[in-house]
């Protein structure tokens, strides 16, 4: 065990735009954050996670940066960050934020000169190439559908894209760019942020000579399974990950958390770790890519999640990364569906499958981060009934290809609404007033319905509410060692409904048994551990009969069992 305090916090991502708007424009800004702080004390987070606040034209929510060191205007203006820092470290809270290098808008001066002139100083910031003939350089594919190159007028040559064609990539090889980004991180760093969420660290220096994917068979754009592949090139990136940490992190005591969508954890602990030098933690996707189809196109070709696949990608993290590693653990992020759409019941059991998914994001090794809303249980979504509803580009291209290839206009809103990041984005409701006292202008997108029933200032005047299961959850791992730095060990790993575990810790042992479902299996407890006296110390439900070997669970049961 090496005790660090960010292996000892409770993350809180904020999506600005959707958290609370101060000003009435429709936009949730960092004053509306700051007016917001003492409910976030009041649940316990003391890590805040703010996705981009930087200038950008915002196509593509933020993650289009056009200038590093200024503050989004509708967002507010830097006196507004610096007021939001200081009033969070008032209060024990530390500020993290995402910090997107692997590309930026192509409103960056940067672009804007790299694209001028083939012979500008600033040509080599990106990734330009010839194409043979008319066609593409090559036939990598872009999240966003289509290629990853986007053909440019001014020089008539194609630039590299992994996800919006408004994002060129940044060329990591030249030491230029990394210079860049170093004084990028120390200036934030210098004003008192205490963290860096690395937005695709692991996908910033690309397989070199961006050679064709003949395995893919496909002479366009390869599936984006393959994607991940191609664009990962690690042995580069525990270089850049070590020297960001070394030269602008070390005397900071900074909590970084690297994105690894793609990777296996094996592959993670080069570049994450106890050491100087390293990032602390490493956020990965394997659970929340189960519903992506590996025919097609990401998100949109989806398949049915099992809890025997959700167990196996939980658990190989959580054993590969022990004493070698750091998990940030999550269930819902601003890119996702909301965890109880996803994972849960949206009807009768809403509350008690949020509070059962919320045991298990709170039991897990790791340093849980906790997506805005979720502590509400929400549900988000509802509110898109036609393309205009829709806010997201992703979205947005999906429904374009979809009209073009001919595919029926409701067969693909029906996979647009399912699958949209827009679901998770939809603004908080702080109380049942119109708008859900989110603003008292036009929203910037639509409010999911029900905020009248379904709200924070409700959840804080309710004992029971998901809020305070959250908030009883976050007091019980700050003071438990055994949450904190505990073996995990998965057991039962062939039941389809109940997800068990145990964390243990020196001479304690807690075992976590979860309801997936609605149904009500019994949970055969394990004949080594049955013979030891257990007790109840929190779950969803009033106590039931857990006596002897065999119980049966109640719907989206959640229980947490301390073993004599």
């Amino acid at each position: 065990m090496n005790p660090k305090w960010w292996k000892e916090s409770v993350i809180y991502e904020i999506y600005i735009k959707s958290f609370m708007d101060a000003n009435g424009d429709g936009v949730g800004d960092l004053a509306g954050i700051r007016s917001k702080l003492d409910y976030l004390q009041q649940l316990g987070v003391n890590v805040l996670w703010l996705t981009p606040i930087y200038d950008s034209p915002d196509h593509e929510g933020g993650y289009d940066i056009r200038d590093y060191r200024s503050i989004m205007e509708r967002f507010g203006t830097m006196d507004d960050f610096d007021r939001l820092l200081e009033d969070a470290h008032g209060r024990g809270m530390k500020i993290m934020l995402e910090m997107p290098l692997n590309h930026t808008s192509n409103e960056h001066p940067w672009f804007e000169e790299s694209r001028s002139s083939k012979k500008n100083d600033k040509r080599n910031y990106y990734i330009w190439r010839e194409g043979p003939g008319s066609g593409f350089p090559n036939n990598w594919g872009s999240y966003f559908g289509g290629s990853v190159w986007e053909f440019d007028q001014e020089t008539e040559e194609y630039y590299m894209h992994l996800y919006s064609s408004r994002q060129p990539n940044l060329n990591w090889e030249n030491e230029k760019v990394r210079e860049e980004a170093y004084e990028i991180v120390k200036w934030w760093a210098d004003k008192g942020v205490d963290g860096f969420h690395f937005n695709s660290i692991a996908h910033i220096v690309k397989t070199e000579g961006h050679n064709h994917d003949e395995e893919s068979g496909n002479t366009q754009h390869l599936p984006v399974e393959r994607a991940y592949q191609m664009f990962s090139s690690l042995d580069k990136v525990n270089a850049i990950v070590k020297r960001l940490h070394k030269e602008d992190g070390t005397d900071y005591d900074l909590m970084v958390v690297g994105e690894a969508a793609g990777l296996d954890p094996a592959q993670t602990l080069d570049f994450i770790g106890d050491d100087p030098g390293k990032a602390n933690l490493v956020l990965n996707s394997d659970h929340m890519l189960l519903t992506h189809s590996s025919q097609g196109i990401g998100r949109w070709t989806t398949k049915s999640w099992t809890l025997l696949n959700l167990k196996q990608a939980i658990s190989h993290w959580q054993t590969v990364l022990h004493e070698q590693g750091w998990n940030a653990t999550y269930l819902a992020d601003h890119d996702q569906p909301r965890a109880v759409c996803r994972f849960g019941h949206t009807g009768e059991y809403r509350e008690l499958s949020a509070k059962m998914l919320a045991t298990l994001l709170m039991t897990l090794q790791g340093t849980p981060s906790i997506y805005q809303g979720e502590e509400l249980g929400l549900v988000g979504g509802g509110v898109f009934h036609t393309a205009e509803d829709f806010r997201d580009e992703e979205t947005l291209n999906f429904l374009h290809h979809a009209k073009q290839t001919g595919m029926d206009e409701e067969e693909a809103l029906k996979i647009a609404r399912r699958n949209t990041r827009d679901a998770g984005r939809t603004p908080i409701p702080w109380n049942a007033s119109a708008n859900g006292g989110f603003t008292t202008g036009q929203p910037w997108i639509g409010m999911s319905p029900g905020h009248e029933e379904v709200n924070a200032e409700r959840a804080v005047a309710d004992p029971d509410s998901v809020f305070h299961y959250y908030k009883k959850l976050i007091e019980l791992r700050k003071v438990s060692q055994t949450l904190l730095y505990g073996d995990y060990r998965l057991l039962l790993p062939l039941d389809t409904d109940i997800y068990a575990f145990t964390r243990t810790f020196e001479d304690e042992t807690l075992m976590i048994v979860l309801n997936f479902f609605s149904g009500t299996p019994t949970f055969k407890c394990p004949e080594r551990l049955c013979e030891r006296p257990r007790e109840l110390i929190f779950g969803n439900y009033e106590p039931g009969v857990t006596q002897g070997s065999d119980f049966e669970l109640r719907p989206y049961e959640a229980a947490i069992y301390r073993l004599g």
